[in-house]
């Protein structure tokens, strides 16, 4: 499958969750989905000792969050099966290592033993007790440290755990391939369709058609508009917006091609994204902001924005400019709930939700034509705003 296809992704996820749905979990048909017949070491008879150890994770995440659910509703134990999945198919070889980090990456923040009566929580306790004493010490440290790594601490901004995890990072940045497998996961797990609103349509020439032919509306979607669900348009793109972040900074801090799994995975995200961002776009046009000749109008202005270089950078607010302060003062606002109104704000205008789309669009163009590319104005601390200079004007 790519990785970034969303159809893929969609029936991945279905099968996963039927085999859940079974009346008799079948943990050996999740272990061949996730691993996608992958060996865990070349000795086939740890191979296999391994895996057992491995199922024995698979009984603890269904007891952990067997009454959990995602924010779209399904069941909260498919994110890091999938994530497993995705980052399994992104490598060569795993490790048992990689494997357990990779599915435990959000127990420390997911599980916590007031969600259970003390008999289920002891039990749990048990089964994670039992498969840590089947690690060697090697093996348990290195877990444990990967763990710490990617685990967001209380009070702690998006941005500073970023920069904590490539700092805190080893030389084998299973850390960061597993932040990267977990991001693409998130990006693909923002609708709940039956297909790709994209199949079928040609989303570059819905943009010639506006700009040059178009008399009257140019896309018309097959359905009616689907329900309100509780990730709109302005939370999906500031979900593009934390990956804008992640590539940022692992680019910045260098270690962009450190391995043949960044480099792949910093490629999904980046076409994912990409393509996230022309579904919203199409069902802005589709359903909300239908004039074409405003749509023109809209297109050409941010086309310039574009042209200006000022999607390298955070931008200040610019009364002439409505994408201008947009990253500063809605997706890069530090307080969980102030960003929330920004964001609610936001959804409102759906003109300036309209221009951020095309310019999430130029920017992950950017990631994926230029492998030294970084959005400038992110670091440890959030975001700030960058004067344009003459040189970055003339480079993009």
């Amino acid at each position: 499958m790519s990785l970034y296809d969303l159809t893929s992704f969609l029936r991945l996820s279905a099968v996963i969750n039927y085999n859940l749905s079974a009346s008799s979990l079948n943990r050996h048909n999740i272990l061949r989905l996730i691993l996608e017949g992958k060996r865990l070491h070349h000795n086939h008879q740890k191979d296999l000792d391994q895996k057992g150890i491995v199922m024995e994770a698979l009984n603890y995440l269904f007891s952990a969050y067997s009454q959990k659910r995602r924010r779209l509703g399904p069941m909260a134990v498919l994110h890091p099966l999938r994530a497993t999945a995705l980052f399994t198919r992104a490598l060569d070889e795993v490790t048992l290592v990689d494997v357990l980090s990779i599915l435990f990456h959000d127990v420390p923040e997911d599980i916590h033993p007031g969600d259970f009566d003390n008999v289920i929580w002891k039990k749990m306790e048990e089964q994670i007790y039992s498969l840590f004493d089947r690690l060697d010490n090697q093996e348990e440290e290195t877990l444990l440290k990967c763990l710490e790594s990617l685990t967001k601490r209380d009070g702690e901004s998006y941005f500073h755990y970023i920069w904590r995890l490539l700092e805190t990072t080893d030389h084998s940045y299973n850390a960061i391939q597993i932040k990267l497998a977990d991001r693409l996961d998130n990006t693909l797990d923002m609708r709940i369709d039956l297909k790709d609103p994209l199949d079928d349509i040609d989303f570059y020439y819905i943009i010639f058609q506006i700009l040059f032919e178009g008399q009257q509306q140019v896309y018309t979607p097959e359905t009616v508009h689907p329900p309100t669900a509780s990730m709109n348009g302005s939370k999906r793109l500031y979900q593009l917006f934390k990956n804008v972040v992640l590539l940022s900074l692992v680019r910045k801090k260098g270690v962009g091609d450190s391995t043949a799994a960044i480099q792949h995975l910093v490629t999904t995200i980046s076409k994912a994204s990409l393509k996230e961002a022309q579904r919203i776009f199409v069902h802005l046009i589709g359903y909300h902001y239908t004039d074409i000749k405003l749509q023109r109008e809209l297109l050409l202005d941010v086309m310039n924005y574009c042209h200006s270089g000022k999607t390298c950078f955070i931008t200040a607010p610019d009364s002439d400019q409505m994408v201008d302060g947009l990253f500063l003062n809605t997706f890069g606002v530090l307080s969980d709930q102030k960003r929330a109104q920004q964001l609610d704000i936001l959804y409102q205008n759906k003109p300036l939700m309209l221009q951020a789309a095309i310019a999430f669009i130029v920017l992950f163009s950017h990631f994926l034509n230029d492998p030294c590319f970084f959005l400038g104005g992110i670091n440890a601390d959030g975001v700030y705003a960058e004067a344009c200079t003459e040189t970055q004007t003339e480079n993009h």
